[in-house]
C-alpha cells in the first residue's frame, strides 16, 4: 500500500536543519584542524630553525677546549704512563725502563737527540660550567660501546624514527600497573634533543617540545651523528670540581686509555653509568657499579651481542679501574687564570668555539703537584711537633713558574687542594718580608749607572747594629733574626744573610723613595711605600707580582709580563689571537746581572745555601723570605718559580723560607732539571762593562787573591787590602760563614832561638 507522499512544508524544516547541522560541525572541526596543525607547526618551525642555527655553529658552540704548550722531548728524559701513550701515538719515540731511549725524525727517519710533541688537549670547558670532555668521532668509537649503550638506552636506536612507540606503551603499561613512574620511554634521540635544548622540567611542554625537536634531528642527521653527539654530550660522573661528560674522557678518568681501546667489560661498565653517575660511580660504590655493569653485559646477551661464553666471563671479571692521572688535577687554579685571560683576549671577537693553546707544561704541573704534596706533609709534621700545635686549617701554599724570558707560566699551584677550596693564593697578596730585599740591594747597585749622593757596590760596607731609624716623626726599630747582628758587613754578606737592620740602612742610603719607585717598575703594586717598612718588605705583593718582578733579575734587567696563554684559534682553525711578549726594561744589564751574582751568593753561603744541601746543583740564583709566611724566589738560566706557605687567616706560620718554601722550590727545581729543556740550564754570563775583582769580605777593599766579586766597570774597589786568608765556618743548615785573618808576618830566626 503506497504511503502517502510528504508535503512541502513538511520538508524544509527537516532540510534545514540537516543542511545546517553539518555546516557547523564542519566549520568548527576545521578551525579545530587548523589550530592543531598551527600548534604544531609553528613551535617546529621556530624549533628548527633554532636546531639548525646551533647545528651549523656545532652542536658544542660556546666551549673551548683547552691545550698544553708543545712539550720538547729529548732522548734521556723520563716519561710518565700518560706521556708513554702520546709518545707511542707520535710514532718517533721508543721508550726504555721509563725514559726514552731513542727519537726518529718522521720525515727523513734519522735518529735525533729531541723532538717536539704538539700541544695536547687538557679539557673542554662551556658556558654551562666546568666541563671536562674529549670530543670523539663515530669512527672512533669501538663496536663494543656502541653495543653496551644502545643495548641499555635504546636497543632499538638504528631502526626507529626517534620516537619508539612500543617502548612507550610499554613504558606507559608499566607505570599504570606500578601506580608510580617505573620505567622511562626516551630514546638516545630524545635524550639528546633535551640535553642540549631544554630544561630538565618534568612537564607536558617540555615533552611536547623535546618530541618536535627529536623528530627535526633525525629528518636533519643520520643516526651516526645522533649517536656521536650523543656520546660527547653524555654526563658520566664528576672529578673533583668538574663535571666529566662523554665516553672519550671517562675512558680516560676510569680506565686511563683512549676510548678507542676499550674491551667489553670496560664499555658496559661506562655504558651502565649513564642511569645514575654519582650513585653508580665505580670509584666509590664499585659494588654498585658493578651490579650495574652486569646488567648491561646481561642486556647485550639478550640483544645477540654477546655469545654465552663471552657473558660467562665478562660477568665474572673485576671492574678493571685503572684512575687516569689526570693533568688538569691543580692545574684548575691554571686553568681559572687562563680562562679569564681568554676571555679577555677574545673580548672583540665574535662569541663561538675555540681552541686555546695554553703555556702549561703537564710536566712540570705533576712536578709542581709532587713537591707540594711532599713539603706540605714536612711543614705539617712540623708544626705539629709543636707544643701549641695549630688548630684548625692547614697551611695552605702557592706556586707559579715561567719561563723568564718569554713570560709563559709552565706551572700553576694555587692551594693544596682545588675541591677543597677554589682560592687561588697566587692571585693573594701578601708581606713578601725578605723576598723582597733584593729591590733595595737593586736601587743600590743601580747607582752606578744613575748617579746619587754616593755610588753603592756590592763591596760598599754598612754598619749591622742595632738602630732606631727615624721617619716622618716616627721611630723605627727592626730587629734582626735571633738578634744576630755581625757589625760592619759588605752589601754582598748583608743580602746573603739576610740582615734586617743592615738593609735598612742600604734603603736609606739610596732613599726609600727610589726603592719604591724601582719596586713599581719591575710590576709590583702601586700600595707600596717608600717607607722604612719597605726595606723588610712589610707591603703586600701577590705570588704572581713578585714572580714577574724577579723576572727583571733573570731577563737581564727586562720585566716580562707573565702569560698563561699563547694562542687561540676559532672552530675553522683561524687564529684569533697570538701572544707577544709584553717587556719593558727596567735596569740596566750590567746592574742586573749584579744582582744575580749576589743572589747566588744567597745561595753559597746565605740564607738559602739549604739548596744545595738538598743536592740541587745547576747555577741558580734566588732569596728566601719569611714574614707572616714563608717565601722562595729562585731561578735558573730555563726557568723562574716562587713559593709561599702561610695560613690564609693571616696566622704566624712560625716557620723560616728556608724550612718551608725552600724545600719545596728545590724539590720542584730538581724534577723540572730531570727534563733536558730545563735542566740545561747554563751559567750566567756577565755583559760587557763588568769586571771581575778580588775583594776583602770584610772591608769591601780590594785584595789580591780573596773571593773574586762583580763590579760595573770603574766602580771597583781601588784601596788594597793587607794580606789575607779566608776563614769559612759552616752552619748546621749548610751555610758558611766567611772571615778574613790577616797574614801574620814570617819573622825569620837564629837556630836555637826559641
Amino acid at each position: 500500500m503506497l504511503q502517502p507522499a510528504e508535503s512541502e512544508s513538511e520538508k524544509v524544516p527537516n532540510q534545514s536543519r540537516f543542511q545546517n547541522l553539518p555546516k557547523w560541525i564542519l566549520f568548527s572541526a576545521a578551525a579545530l584542524l587548523v589550530a592543531l596543525i598551527c600548534s604544531v607547526t609553528i613551535p617546529y618551525y621556530r624549533l628548527s630553525k633554532r636546531v639548525d642555527r646551533q647545528l651549523a655553529a656545532g652542536a658544542f658552540q660556546h666551549t673551548f677546549t683547552y691545550f698544553s704548550a708543545p712539550e720538547i722531548v729529548t732522548v734521556g728524559d723520563p716519561v710518565t704512563d700518560v706521556e708513554i701513550g702520546t709518545l707511542k701515538r707520535s710514532g718517533a719515540t721508543q721508550v726504555s725502563n721509563g725514559v726514552i731511549s731513542s727519537i726518529t725524525d718522521p720525515g727523513n727517519h734519522h735518529r735525533v737527540l729531541q723532538t717536539e710533541l704538539p700541544p695536547q688537549p687538557i679539557i673542554n670547558m662551556s658556558d654551562a660550567g666546568r666541563v671536562k670532555r674529549l670530543l670523539v668521532k663515530y669512527p672512533d668509537i669501538p663496536p663494543v660501546l656502541v653495543h653496551a649503550v644502545v643495548s641499555v638506552e635504546d636497543k632499538r636506536f638504528f631502526e626507529h624514527s626517534g620516537l619508539d612507540f612500543l617502548r612507550i606503551a610499554k613504558a606507559s603499561y608499566v607505570d599504570l600497573r606500578e601506580h608510580r613512574k617505573e620505567q622511562g620511554a626516551s630514546t638516545i634521540s630524545m635524550q639528546l634533543a633535551r640535553n642540549l635544548w631544554l630544561d630538565h622540567d618534568k612537564n607536558w611542554k617540555r615533552k611536547v617540545t623535546e618530541a618536535l625537536i627529536t623528530l627535526h634531528l633525525e629528518h636533519k642527521l643520520t643516526k651516526q651523528q645522533i649517536f656521536e653527539y650523543y656520546c660527547n654530550l653524555v654526563y658520566l660522573g664528576s672529578e673533583g670540581t668538574f663535571s666529566i661528560n662523554g665516553f672519550g674522557e671517562a675512558s680516560r678518568v676510569y680506565f686511563n686509555k683512549d676510548m678507542q681501546k676499550l674491551n667489553l667489560t670496560e664499555a658496559a661498565t661506562l655504558a651502565g653509568l649513564i642511569q645514575r653517575p654519582s650513585h653508580l660511580n665505580p670509584f666509590h660504590h664499585p659494588d654498585r657499579a658493578l651490579e650495574r655493569r652486569n646488567v648491561v653485559l646481561s642486556l647485550m646477551y639478550e640483544n645477540k651481542y654477546l655469545t654465552k661464553a663471552q657473558y660467562s666471563e665478562a660477568v665474572a671479571a673485576p671492574l678493571g679501574l685503572h684512575p687516569g692521572t689526570s693533568e688538569v688535577s691543580e692545574a684548575a687554579y691554571f686553568l681559572d687564570i687562563a680562562g679569564n685571560e681568554a676571555a679577555k683576549d677574545l673580548d672583540e671577537h665574535p662569541s663561538g668555539s675555540a681552541s686555546v693553546y695554553t703555556t702549561l707544561d703537564p710536566r712540570l704541573q705533576k712536578a709542581a703537584e709532587q713537591a707540594i704534596a711532599d713539603g706540605m706533609r714536612l711543614v705539617d709534621a712540623t708544626l705539629a711537633r709543636r707544643k701549641n700545635g695549630h688548630a684548625g686549617n692547614r697551611p695552605q701554599v702557592a706556586l707559579i713558574a715561567l719561563d723568564p724570558h718569554t713570560g709563559e707560566v709552565k706551572a700553576l699551584c694555587g692551594g693544596r687542594d682545588y675541591a677543597a677550596s677554589q682560592l687561588n693564593r697566587v692571585l693573594s697578596k701578601r708581606p713578601p718580608g725578605s723576598v723582597f730585599k733584593p729591590f733595595v740591594y737593586a736601587a743600590a747597585v743601580n747607582t752606578a749607572v744613575v748617579g746619587g749622593n754616593q755610588v753603592l757596590t756590592e763591596a760598599s760596607t754598612v754598619d749591622d747594629s742595632p738602630t732606631t731609624f727615624q721617619f716622618e716623626n716616627q721611630t723605627y726599630s727592626p730587629n734582626n733574626f735571633k738578634g744576630d747582628f755581625r757589625g760592619t758587613v759588605t752589601l754582598r754578606q748583608a743580602l746573603a744573610h739576610s740582615l734586617n737592620v743592615a738593609t735598612v740602612k742600604v734603603g736609606e742610603m739610596v732613599g726609600f723613595s727610589n726603592v719604591a719607585s724601582l719596586a713599581r717598575q719591575a710590576g709590583l703594586n702601586d700600595e707600596i711605600k717608600g717607607t722604612p717598612a719597605i726595606a723588610l718588605g712589610a707591603y703586600q705583593a701577590t705570588p704572581l707580582e713578585l714572580a714577574r718582578a724577579y723576572t727583571v733579575f733573570a731577563n737581564d734587567g727586562v720585566r716580562v709580563q707573565p702569560t698563561f696563554i699563547d694562542a687561540i684559534n676559532d672552530a675553522n682553525a683561524a687564529e684569533l689571537y697570538h701572544h707577544s711578549p709584553e717587556t719593558k726594561r727596567v735596569l740596566d744589564s750590567r746592574v742586573a746581572f749584579l744582582m744575580v751574582d749576589m743572589l747566588q751568593e744567597v745561595m753559597r753561603s746565605g740564607t738559602a745555601a739549604g739548596v744545595r744541601s738538598r743536592g740541587f746543583r745547576l747555577p741558580a740564583a734566588g732569596k728566601t723570605g719569611t714574614s707572616h709566611d714563608g717565601w722562595f724566589a729562585g731561578f735558573t738560566s730555563q726557568l723562574l718559580c716562587l713559593v709561599w706557605v702561610g695560613f690564609d687567616d693571616y696566622r704566624e706560620l712560625g716557620l723560616e723560607g728556608a724550612r718551608s718554601a725552600l724545600p719545596i722550590w728545590t724539590e720542584f727545581m730538581m724534577r723540572a732539571a730531570r727534563y733536558k729543556q730545563y735542566g740545561n740550564a747554563r751559567p750566567f754570563v756577565p755583559p760587557s762593562g763588568v769586571v771581575n775583582v778580588g775583594v776583602d769580605i770584610e772591608s769591601g777593599q780590594a785584595c789580591p787573591g780573596g773571593p773574586m766579586s762583580y763590579f760595573i766597570a770603574g766602580t771597583e774597589p781601588t784601596l788594597q787590602c793587607p794580606p789575607q786568608e779566608i776563614e769559612v765556618d759552616f752552619s748546621p743548615d749548610g751555610g758558611a760563614v766567611q772571615r778574613s785573618i790577616p797574614v801574620q808576618p814570617v819573622v825569620d830566626r837564629p837556630q836555637g832561638q826559641n
